[in-house]
């Protein structure tokens, strides 16, 4: 049902087995969720979630390519409804090292689960890697807990038996409706829910206990002491790269940022100048066009490294996960793959992060190795952008 056999998210390539875990705290609306992806120990029978968590995450996906929720739902489950993720379910976390951290942000229309190509290869590489899920109607679909206990009994605590489980769809533009104030207005919820997430992870790498509202069996206290918080970082697709920019505004605990494939409309221009830390943007070579790569070149600076490379042959797609699960056919036609192997795509960005990451979080290990394609050479990368500028100066 899921499609040839040849299809699948590629594992990470790393030394280290993978795990990953939902986290939801506090059940309301404004509570923090996410996925973390982790350095694990090998479990003895190790479970792989299933790629699309629930099956109304199929409504949200029709929603938002507006089709009816009954086809996309056949659709959707026919494609990609057996699918799974290359990490280990609830799998023990693995101590012993203090681990960096990057919060990674979705795009317009995804969710937690869609970067699992990215986020597991680099935590396999050796990070923990929060991927947030957001509330700001941006996401296809999410959802939270309603408490429909009596106020007697909420007077006294709000158990899992009285939650109700209430979801949140795409919001679509109303007709006549501007699009900077929305995308604007998100942005900045976006840009407090990673922040958050930090927080919350904080306080978790401190030894503060967790109530995980879905009840997972996940030992989060041995996440002690197990973040290297000086060494923290944000990540983050289209409307996550927006958010990247937004967040590393707002919050210097991101020492550098990585935006893939950024959609700028959302940011104020007074953004811009008040970012002062480190930024990777690399772009896919069919998405960008003047106006948004003038936007990326704002944040140019003589004295903090902002860098742009541009992968050859690829699409909007090519980041998230579909590009693997999605045959040629299909594929192309939807938009969902590039020309380049996207294999080797999600391999140039992984491995241009990493040394990006490596050389602004002061990691010691051989990510410098990749250095070059920071800087755009190698046969599938164009320096800086393939979109002709005013100046002679692409990059």
């Amino acid at each position: 049902m899921g499609g040839s056999c040849s299809l699948g998210i590629p594992s990470g390539k790393g030394p280290n087995n993978v795990g990953c875990t939902d986290l939801m705290v506090g059940h309301t609306i404004q509570g923090t969720f996410l996925r973390l992806y982790y350095p694990c120990e090998t479990s003895a029978s190790p479970e792989r979630p299933p790629w699309i968590p629930k099956k109304e995450y199929f409504n949200g996906l029709a929603d938002f390519l507006k089709i009816s929720r009954s086809l996309g739902d056949r659709i959707f489950s026919y494609l990609y409804g057996s699918y799974t993720v290359p990490a280990e379910w609830n799998a023990p976390f693995k101590p012993g090292n203090k681990y960096p951290l990057i919060i990674f942000s979705h795009g317009l229309g995804a969710f937690r689960s869609l970067y699992s190509a990215v986020c597991i290869e680099i935590a396999s590489q050796g990070f923990i890697v929060a991927a947030v899920e957001h509330r700001d109607e941006s996401a296809s679909a999410t959802f939270y807990y309603k408490d429909q206990s009596t106020e007697q009994q909420h007077q006294v605590s709000s158990t899992p038996e009285h939650l109700q489980e209430e979801w949140l769809y795409y919001r679509t533009l109303k007709p006549g409706e501007p699009e900077f104030p929305l995308r604007n207005q998100q942005v900045q919820q976006r840009a407090n829910e990673c922040i958050g997430a930090l927080n919350l992870l904080t306080a978790i790498n401190a030894g503060q206990s967790v109530n995980n509202v879905l009840n997972l069996h996940f030992d989060w206290s041995k996440l002690r002491d197990s973040m290297d918080l000086c060494r923290t970082a944000i990540m983050g697709h289209s409307f996550g790269g927006a958010t990247v920019i937004q967040s590393l505004c707002r919050e210097t605990k991101f020492k550098c940022g990585v935006a893939l494939d950024s959609w700028m409309l959302p940011l104020d221009d007074e953004v811009y100048a008040r970012v002062t830390q480190p930024i990777l943007f690399i772009n896919s070579e069919k998405f960008q066009w003047l106006a948004n790569i003038m936007k990326m070149k704002m944040l140019d600076a003589n004295t903090i490294q902002r860098k742009m490379i541009t992968i050859k042959g690829t699409v909007h797609q090519s980041f998230p996960d579909f590009t693997f699960l999605t045959g040629t056919l299909i594929g192309k036609i939807f938009k969902l793959k590039g020309e380049i192997d996207p294999n080797i795509a999600i391999d140039l960005c992984n491995k241009a992060s990493l040394a990006f990451l490596q050389r602004h979080l002061e990691i010691h290990n051989n990510f410098n190795q990749w250095d070059p394609l920071i800087d755009g050479m190698d046969a599938n990368l164009i320096p800086g952008t393939n979109i002709h500028l005013p100046s002679a100066n692409t990059e």
